[in-house]
């Protein structure tokens, strides 16, 4: 989508916005509609995002380096409410500032390795929702965030943000209860809208249940049902899982603690039939200067045949920054970690340790050293350096990357 078709389009939507809102407006029982609507104007708000980031990439087996350069802007306009009703659009644009040598998925660079940040402008948000102390509803293109975005979450790391269009329901219906229930009927990728795998058409359900018994622990059961069209059809499936997450305090030591399993089948049109689980165990200490753990997770496998599989998870989170496992091996991995987080003065650091291996067969994928540190220059503006070496064994080949990042919000 050019610049001047996506001018129209955000015109198009915020008439839209505004109009429904107008609509909703007429049903308030206020003696004074004009009145309510010029406080929604006052009440409304417009917010600035700008993120700069470097990211280079040493890939053995790839000819060149590569080194992105890119500055993500994002504005966003967020109505106050009319009769519970308010409407919201977000823009992002993302531009290669300098240094573009690398593979973005679409600019046909490909004896570099690849860095998913493809230039471009599109609407990354534009919803109309209504809620009130029990409910929110929200209709149109938004950002979904489940949990701890393992299994559907906004990708939010890359610079063109994945989000969802369809339908949500939020609900807490009793203290402790959150219920959310999402209809789907398209996932915007972060490959940007040039790009062949840009969406995935099809019927996404996505229900969550929440129950925390009280401030220190907490369980979540969930069913996924991604029924995708299309290529994407061989991704289809049914997931089905809960999670726990408890605190305890062991004598002034923090102790978190993380366990879940889920089951996940084909579905939809899915031509294999396949059957998988997943499991993760985590525990983390917290002491008074810092926090060190370790935990364990299984994306099982079919036989070596069909792997579990989180297609819309945030997967820059798990297994490793390097991104090597975006993909489950067909032979399922086992992913054991060591996590460790400090700070020192202002600057806040952590490190990560992984072992993978295939969860069928005796095939050792590698080992990944992660490290980072963070850095809030005021309340706006904030920085981050990081890095990633993977060592191969079995499975893809050595790589290094590194980070150097600036977020300012206004």
């Amino acid at each position: 989508m050019n610049k001047q078709t996506m001018n129209k389009n955000l015109t198009h939507t915020i008439k839209l916005s505004l109009l429904s809102l107008a609509v909703a407006s007429s049903f308030n029982v206020s003696a004074n509609i004009g009145e309510d609507v010029s406080k929604a104007v006052k009440d409304s708000k417009v917010d600035v995002s700008l993120r700069y980031r470097v990211e280079t990439v040493d890939q053995d087996g790839v000819s060149e380096d590569a080194m992105a350069s890119t500055l993500k802007s994002r504005l966003t306009v967020t109505t106050g409410k009319v009769s519970n009703f308010s409407a919201k659009v977000e823009v992002d644009d993302v531009t290669a500032i300098g240094n573009d040598s690398y593979n973005s998925t679409v600019n046909g660079k490909t004896d570099y390795p690849t860095v998913a940040d493809p230039e471009g402008s599109e609407v990354n948000q534009a919803y109309l929702q209504y809620s009130n102390d029990m409910l929110t509803a929200t209709a149109g293109r938004q950002r979904i965030v489940l949990d701890d975005q393992r299994f559907v979450g906004g990708v939010a790391w890359r610079q063109n943000e994945q989000t969802y269009d369809g339908y949500r329901l939020q609900a807490k219906p009793i203290d402790g209860l959150t219920l959310d229930a999402s209809y789907v009927y398209n996932v915007n990728r972060i490959f940007g809208e040039d790009s062949e795998k840009s969406d995935l058409h099809g019927d996404v359900i996505l229900v969550n249940a929440k129950y925390a018994f009280n401030k220190q622990h907490a369980l979540t059961v969930f069913n996924y049902s991604l029924e995708f069209d299309g290529a994407a059809a061989g991704t289809s499936s049914n997931t089905i899982g809960a999670t726990y997450n408890g605190k305890f305090d062991l004598g002034g030591t923090g102790l978190a603690v993380k366990a879940g399993f889920a089951n996940q089948e084909d579905a939809g049109d899915n031509p294999t039939s396949f059957e998988a689980s997943y499991m993760v165990l985590e525990a983390m200490a917290k002491f008074k200067s810092f926090s060190v753990g370790g935990g364990y997770e299984v994306l099982g496998s079919d036989d070596g045949n069909v792997a579990f599989s989180t297609p819309l998870a945030t997967l820059h989170k798990f297994q490793g920054f390097a991104d090597k496992f975006l993909g489950t091996p067909a032979d399922g991995i086992v992913d054991t970690y060591l996590k460790a987080a400090t700070k020192v003065g202002p600057v806040g650091l952590s490190a990560a340790y992984h072992i993978y291996e295939a969860d069928e067969g005796n095939d050792e994928y590698g080992s990944e050293i992660n490290i980072a540190a963070g850095y809030k220059f005021n309340k706006q503006v904030s920085g981050l350096l990081k890095a990633a070496s993977y060592s191969s064994d079995d499975y893809a080949t050595d790589t290094t990357k590194v980070w150097f990042m600036v977020t300012a919000n206004f």
